[in-house]
């Protein structure tokens, strides 16, 4: 397994334990910090292993299907643990309803013998998501804090619907019944 690879492996590993230090007190306080920094370092390694694998020509099958889905739960599982008085769950619903429609198109695709990358849309989509995530565990109670957190939840949200809107309009297609020719 190259780097690449285990750094993913890395991400789904972390998100055991953020989830632990989101759900359950151990530290009092402290566990919201210690959650963020687990976040951070797993928000990280995605961005690192997909440059690893890009310059040094590292990129195989394994990476193109864990890369997405290791982010979609990490994600997927830190919005589920700010429902509440934090995060609405009617914004929670509507980022995962965008993922499961998305992994649906790649798994047509890849059916179809279709590669589908990733946008600059959706990596907008994935680091304002990632920011939104951070801001909202911290849930630090200043004013301009309590603004930042409300912006960046419409602002993942509006990027969130136009990376799905720009995905299945670049990539309708992969909905036909006829598979590609080789």
């Amino acid at each position: 397994m190259n780097l690449p690879n285990k750094l993913t492996m890395l991400r789904v590993l972390m998100i055991p334990f953020f989830v632990l230090f989101m759900l359950v007190p151990i530290f009092g306080e402290a566990d919201k910090y210690v959650a963020v920094g687990i976040f951070a370092v797993a928000s990280l390694t995605d961005m690192l292993d997909g440059q690893i694998a890009r310059r040094y020509n590292l990129v195989t099958n394994f990476g193109k299907f864990m890369d997405p889905l290791a982010d979609k739960l990490l994600v997927c599982s830190a919005m589920i643990c700010l429902i509440g008085d934090i995060l609405p769950a009617w914004v929670v619903i509507v980022i995962i309803s965008r993922e499961l429609i998305i992994s649906g198109f790649r798994t047509i695709a890849a059916d179809n013998g279709v590669v589908i990358a990733a946008s600059w849309w959706g990596k907008y989509k994935t680091v304002s998501q990632m920011t939104m995530i951070i801001l909202l565990i911290l849930d630090w109670k200043f004013k301009w804090f309590i603004v930042l957190e409300y912006a960046f939840v419409y602002i993942a949200l509006i990027l969130t619907i136009i990376s799905l809107v720009d995905y299945i309009v670049k990539n309708i297609g992969v909905l036909s019944d006829k598979k590609s020719e080789k």
